[in-house]
């Protein structure tokens, strides 16, 4: 559709010209993101095989853990292979309705890695807090409830986003400077007033990923106080040790996270292609390192791919 002077109102196809001023070296950063794309793909496919295939990990902590290699495969699957097409092939077109079910899967998605991180918190608080109840707190029953909650609160609240874009008047440019379909590069590309939009992305982040951690946050003081009041210290050590994988999964997903929330609304003076690269850091390197994390500090992750790999030389040592 076009207005009298022949601007695009509602164009049905957008351009995503990938990392703003740094175009002559699309491939050279290709290899960083192909790189992050593989190890993704093959460490938590692997973790999952791994917690399906051992009896002994059909645990609170590994269902949630494998929740989240689910939620972190769609995340890096629904934004990598275009985000490759763009670096090798210059290819940046993307269908209006594929964009809008990229937005969609990318915030529903990122919702539901929080919701698992919170769950997994909630498994270490009953574990330590409460370990004569864990096995009947957490059944399978609630593990299940837990996860379908998860699901249901990222998809109905990020479920309006497509629907706050489609019809917005888009007479300016066609031209996305991202390197995927993100709700604020397509917002500002619209000729009206996105406050309310904006305002409903900005307060369906906080009821998900800024509840989620402070619900983190109080979750491991509470742990915390438990541990500290623990008669030995090789008790606290080994406490604290159930926890630590857990730990850097946190501060993986949620670091570049408050990097790019502090570039989006007060780094004004920084240059787009930071804003892109924090963006992507924020939104793939979790993905990929969250199974390397749990794959190394776990140990019963870690003896199970050792016997995968390294069949000969566990048997030896067992």
């Amino acid at each position: 559709m076009a207005n009298p002077n022949g601007t695009t109102l509602h164009p049905s196809i957008f351009f995503l010209i990938g990392v703003p001023g740094l175009e002559d070296l699309h491939i050279w950063i290709s290899i960083p993101f192909c790189t992050i794309y593989i190890f993704s793909l093959l460490g938590n496919c692997l973790l999952l095989v791994i917690i399906k295939t051992e009896p002994s990990l059909h645990q609170p902590m590994y269902l949630f853990l494998a929740m989240l290699a689910i939620a972190d495969l769609v995340v890096s699957s629904t934004t990598l292979p275009k985000i490759l097409t763009i670096f090798w092939f210059n290819n940046g077109y993307i269908n209006i309705d594929a964009c809008l079910a990229q937005i969609f899967l990318v915030h529903s998605v990122s919702s539901m890695e929080s919701g698992f991180i919170l769950a997994l918190s909630f498994d270490r608080y009953v574990a330590i807090c409460n370990p004569l109840r864990h096995s009947v707190i957490l059944t399978n029953r609630v593990i299940a409830k837990i996860g379908l909650g998860v699901v249901v609160r990222g998809a109905v609240l990020l479920s309006p986003h497509p629907f706050l874009l489609k019809w917005l008047p888009y007479c300016g440019t066609n031209i996305i400077a991202h390197t995927y379909c993100e709700f604020m590069a397509l917002a500002k590309l619209a000729c009206a007033d996105t406050s309310s939009r904006r305002a409903y992305s900005l307060t369906v982040a906080f009821l998900t990923a800024g509840v989620d951690l402070v619900l983190i946050v109080v979750s491991y003081i509470l742990i915390l106080c438990t541990v500290f009041r623990f008669p030995s210290k090789e008790a606290r050590l080994k406490s604290l040790g159930t926890c630590s994988s857990h730990i850097c999964v946190i501060l993986v997903s949620y670091t570049p996270a408050f990097f790019s929330f502090l570039t989006h609304r007060f780094g004004h003076s920084v240059a787009p292609h930071i804003h892109i690269i924090i963006a992507n850091i924020y939104l793939l390197v979790p993905s990929m390192f969250d199974p390397i994390i749990y794959g190394v500090m776990t140990k019963k992750i870690r003896e199970r791919a050792l016997r995968i790999f390294f069949p000969r030389c566990t048997q030896a040592l067992s």
